[in-house]
């Protein structure tokens, strides 16, 4: 078991003094990066020769006095000479020639390379240029305030919405970040009784999110018009501190170990139900294609559950899981989908565990297994290139970014004073947010420049709420 659980009351006893810090306020100005150009010259660069003026040190004159005089005796022996002797001297003063037929010398020639290495390596260079390695900061691009977050390991307070928007949960309140213009509002404040606030999701059309509750309740919220479209109830005991989308369905793990699919346009929207975990349900992850979830408890489990096997293995609206994996030996929050290999997946597992392990959820092997040396909180795959970013606890609160297959770490990030808790990435893939103890909101611009914007889609989720207006 991860510590994290114990903390909302003592969260709830630092509300007064933290009310002071106004939420998502820079608390520091972006660091003076130098220019990576350098525009240095060789003083020793030497010139061989001019392309007119002739160069006698380069002349042979024996072999010049020799081709000035040659066709001259050519001719006076013309008549002299039977066709074989003309043959063999042609042939004799090819070979000894070797086919030279200038005279005057108007350059040196270059000098050779020192070995033969050293050739094979400025042939390859020419041939293919080296591709330049990634500049990868070692501090935060961007810190802001973030009072009252609560220090939970099982929660999930933030996210990164396709319309460019961060939302992070601070205690009995969700706030939403513009990362476009930087402006800050607040969406929601619950009441102390529901509250705090254990976990916030977008949809995918980056207008519409959801927002677990204390109280087991879970709320969506329309946030281009700030309303709240309707609660859902009764769907766990506990409170829910895991959500994630699958198109139009919502599908929420709460404390109790129960996971549920909602259709949220239906009004009986519970319509499936997974049970495997005997504890809290606190990361939960849909692949890229839809057909796979995957599941991580407090009870050390990893779960893969196939839509496939909804309609075969349903018996009473309950699912039977794929795989059923038991190698961790803490608590599994952290998961993250691979983007270029759709039956990958990274898990991260708690203090007790700290390995970064990697699966393939056809056939429920595990392809290797990292102890990274501490807590981990998070995981996040680049878009761009295949490398892997975890964030983690004690002892170090750093992020760590990793090339994949090898594991080899590229970088490491540090600024945060406590556990970095919670990760998110930007719609282009580039920057990561990432939340910590500490109450402060990092941006790293860990994943590079995106080759060209792309702007967000809205229309293919559009019609996911439309029938929001009709619901009572």
């Amino acid at each position: 078991m991860d510590a994290g659980s114990h903390s909302i009351s003592s969260e709830k006893s630092r509300a007064a003094a933290a009310a002071s810090r106004p939420p998502l306020q820079e608390a520091g100005c972006r660091p003076y990066m130098p220019s990576l150009s350098t525009g240095s010259r060789n003083p020793s660069t030497k010139c061989y020769g001019d392309r007119f003026i002739p160069d006698r040190s380069a002349m042979d004159m024996d072999m010049a006095h020799y081709l000035l005089t040659e066709p001259r005796k050519d001719k006076e022996n013309a008549a002299a000479a039977s066709p074989s002797k003309e043959a063999y001297r042609r042939l004799l003063a090819e070979k000894l020639l070797n086919n030279r037929t200038r005279i005057l010398a108007f350059r040196n020639k270059p000098p050779e390379p020192e070995n033969v290495l050293a050739a094979d390596m400025a042939s390859s260079y020419h041939a293919k240029p080296a591709k330049q390695r990634r500049h990868i900061p070692q501090s935060a691009e961007r810190t802001l305030d973030a009072p009252e977050l609560v220090d939970d390991y099982y929660l999930n307070l933030l996210d990164w919405g396709s319309n460019n928007v961060l939302s992070i949960a601070l205690g009995d309140t969700v706030y939403l970040w513009d990362a476009s213009n930087g402006s800050t509002s607040e969406l929601v404040t619950v009441d102390e009784d529901t509250g705090p606030i254990t976990s916030v999701s977008w949809a995918p059309d980056g207008r519409h999110i959801a927002v677990g509750l204390n109280s087991s309740d879970v709320q969506l919220w329309d946030t281009s018009s700030n309303r709240l479209l309707r609660t859902l109830r009764g769907v766990h005991e506990a409170r829910v501190g895991s959500l994630a989308w699958n198109n139009s369905i919502l599908t929420t793990g709460g404390m109790d170990g129960k996971i549920v699919n909602n259709d949220v346009r239906i009004r009986n929207h519970v319509v499936q139900t997974y049970e495997g975990h005997s504890q809290e349900v606190c990361g939960l992850k849909w692949s890229g294609s839809g057909q796979q979830l995957a599941s991580g408890g407090n009870d050390n489990l990893l779960h893969i559950w196939d839509v496939s096997m909804a309609s075969s293995m349903q018996s009473a609206g309950h699912n039977q899981w794929l795989h059923r994996l038991e190698d961790h030996t803490a608590a599994v929050k952290a998961l993250a989908w691979c983007p270029f290999q759709s039956n990958l997946l990274a898990t991260g597992g708690g203090g007790s565990d700290r390995c970064i392990k990697f699966w393939n959820t056809h056939t429920g092997a595990c392809l290797n297994s990292v102890d990274t040396g501490s807590q981990v909180c998070a995981l996040l795959w680049n878009k761009n290139e295949r490398e892997l970013l975890s964030s983690h606890g004690f002892t170090q609160n750093q992020l760590t970014l990793w090339k994949y297959p090898s594991m080899v770490k590229m970088a490491e990030l540090t600024g945060h004073t406590s556990r970095v808790l919670f990760m998110a990435q930007s719609p282009d893939g580039c920057t990561v947010a990432s939340a910590a103890a500490d109450e402060t909101l990092r941006f790293w611009n860990v994943f590079g420049s995106p080759e060209a914007p792309k702007p967000a889609a809205k229309a293919s989720h559009t019609g996911m709420f439309n029938s929001f207006n009709h619901i009572r």
